[in-house]
């Protein structure tokens, strides 16, 4: 009988604004988004449903941040604070209503634009985080790199793909990483919140587009003879010269 009043007097939801949630709603919106137009495609379209790929949304949205906080030992932001699932579900929603009318050129084009734009957010706030937590300056940097890449890997397993972060690529994980340490070391300056993450956000972001409009890509081993493929052209140019084709 007790439960009862302790229920009654319990609140729906907390609500913060401080600098690290306003960060942190960027990174999970702009990955949201990512995750709705990501299952689009036809290399990961698995006849999802309408509620499906909004679910994708928050799997995208907040996959990294949950992680984040499950390795920090604390409660996930996304389960206090409501407007974690608003802006999942305002990106969802827009992810749904782009109209493709490229096809698979269109999507991806844009949507490697806004991996581009994203994933330092979320690389910014994971090493904040950490460092918050006390935790050493590697963890930070490790930290840092789960927050962007966990809920990509979550819908690239969903939807039966070889995870982004483990693939030859313009520097996905290479781009957390320098975004984790950027922050680290603007902090260790003396930088506040805000005038670090906008540095480390614009470094990272013009080295994420650089990689894509050249095709750098992270390092491989030669392939073995008998899966020798073709070469492959990543550079972001590809893509948004066949999107703007009128042919």
């Amino acid at each position: 009988m007790d439960l009862l009043p302790a229920l009654a007097a319990a609140p729906l939801f907390h609500q913060s604004w401080d600098g690290f949630t306003i960060l942190d709603l960027i990174a999970a919106s702009t990955n949201a988004l990512n995750g709705a137009l990501l299952v689009r495609r036809p290399d990961h379209y698995k006849g999802y449903t309408d509620v499906g790929i909004i679910l994708m949304a928050f799997v995208g949205g907040i996959g990294g941040g949950v992680s984040r906080d499950i390795v920090l030992n604390r409660i996930p932001a996304a389960f206090t604070n409501p407007w974690y699932f608003v802006v999942c579900i305002v990106a969802g929603l827009i992810g749904l209503a782009i109209s493709y009318k490229t096809g698979q050129k269109f999507r991806e084009g844009a949507f490697q634009v806004m991996t581009a734009f994203s994933l330092p957010w979320y690389a910014i706030v994971g090493a904040d985080a950490a460092l918050h937590a006390h935790l050493p300056l590697l963890a930070a940097v490790i930290v840092g790199v789960i927050g962007p890449t966990a809920g990509r890997y979550f819908i690239d397993i969903s939807s039966g793909v070889t995870p982004k972060l483990f693939v030859q690529g313009e520097w996905f994980v290479g781009t957390a990483i320098l975004a984790a340490v950027l922050y680290i070391v603007a902090t260790g300056l003396g930088l506040s919140i805000w005038p670090a993450a906008l540095l480390t956000f614009a470094v990272a972001f013009v080295f994420r587009l650089a990689a894509l409009l050249s095709g750098w890509e992270e390092p491989e081993p030669w392939e073995p003879a008998a899966v020798a493929a073709a070469p492959r052209d990543y550079r972001l140019e590809v893509p948004i010269r066949e999107e703007f084709d009128k042919k």
